[in-house]
């Protein structure tokens, strides 16, 4: 007999399936349901009739109630997993867009999303996403993993990235979305894929990013750095013109790509199965911070108007350019620059 309790603030139900006699374990269940006696008068309860299911309805997700143990998911009644499915660890904004895609090119798999809580598990599945944990055992490893979370709500960012790499099969791909921070780089000179990067031990934030891309190596995945992310109501242009005015000089370049370009671009790397690479994602189009919000205030998508920078020191930026990633993998960007974006000129 298997028994599942689900715990909540006001009652504790007790499910109990077993097998019919003289019937296959695999083809019948016998489902019983224990509720303990409420007193509450605001409780109603309708009689439940017992009935037989099929056993392959059934699918138990991992308990998210307090000091309930986790449990094995199993990937879906349809039963195991598919040669197209999808983990995606870390399924937020670009996640989510990559899961779009991905459905797109594979409209039968499965897409699976593990997330630090269970805050938005109720978004994922009416996205068609199957919310897990990181504790959550999964019965079969996963041909495709993307892992799109970022180090900030983790103490061990490249001990989860292995977590992450030891549900892939080592089938289809593994890809880490990194950043194009750990390019070496503070002269506004340009870079391309192959340029030099910053020194383990200079700078923590980097440290983070690189240990975690050489787990993801090691593992026969791959890395795509990518630029600012940005879409219209999400990116630095978003902050500085809340803030209105910033003490950070202006002539900084920045390197952006759109949401929907990430996740294009990732979608392509994974359907490619190449192994221990690094791709670079970036719009090929760097501009400077007063050159962005001098965009942004020419749009007149914006109620309010940036005032400006009045810094006049700090390091300066880069300007990337992928034209080898985009010449392997054939692929280019829905919105070539941040002007096109907007729809205004440059």
């Amino acid at each position: 007999m298997a028994t599942i309790t689900a715990a909540t603030s006001r009652i504790g139900i007790q499910c109990n399936f077993e097998p019919l006699k003289h019937h296959n374990f695999n083809s019948c269940i016998k489902f019983s349901l224990s509720i303990p006696s409420i007193s509450s008068p605001n409780f109603s309860f309708h009689k439940l009739s017992l009935h037989t299911m099929p056993a392959n309805s059934f699918r138990a997700n991992a308990s998210s109630a307090i000091d309930a143990p986790s449990e094995e998911l199993e990937a879906s009644s349809r039963g195991g997993i598919g040669a197209n499915d999808l983990l995606i660890v870390g399924p937020g904004v670009l996640g989510r867009l990559v899961a779009e895609r991905w459905r797109e090119e594979y409209p039968g798999c499965q897409i699976f999303g593990q997330t630090m809580t269970t805050d938005h598990h109720d978004e994922l599945i009416k996205m068609g996403i199957s919310p897990s944990s990181r504790e959550t055992k999964f019965t079969s490893k996963f041909p495709y993993v993307i892992y799109c979370a970022p180090p900030s709500r983790t103490e061990d960012y490249p001990g989860d990235v292995r977590d992450a790499a030891l549900k892939w099969s080592g089938e289809g791909s593994f890809l880490f979305t990194s950043s194009s921070a750990p390019y070496d780089c503070s002269d506004n000179g340009s870079i391309d894929e192959d340029g030099p990067i910053v020194p383990i031990g200079r700078s923590p934030r980097t440290d983070i990013l690189l240990k975690a891309e050489e787990v993801v190596l090691e593992f026969g995945g791959c890395v795509v750095r990518l630029a600012g992310l940005y879409k219209e109501d999400r990116g630095a242009h978003t902050y500085w013109l809340h803030k209105g005015t910033l003490d950070i000089r202006p002539d900084h370049i920045l390197n952006l790509i759109h949401y929907e370009d990430a996740a294009s671009l990732s979608v392509t790397i994974l359907k490619k199965r190449v192994r221990s690479r690094i791709f670079l994602g970036c719009d090929n189009h760097p501009l400077s911070r007063q050159e962005l919000m001098d965009l942004v205030n020419k749009s007149g998508k914006f109620e309010k108007k940036f005032e400006g920078f009045t810094g006049t020191s700090g390091p300066l930026g880069k300007k990337l350019n992928n034209s080898k990633t985009r010449a392997e993998l054939g692929w280019e960007p829905k919105y070539p620059s941040f002007a096109q974006f907007l729809g205004v000129s440059d």
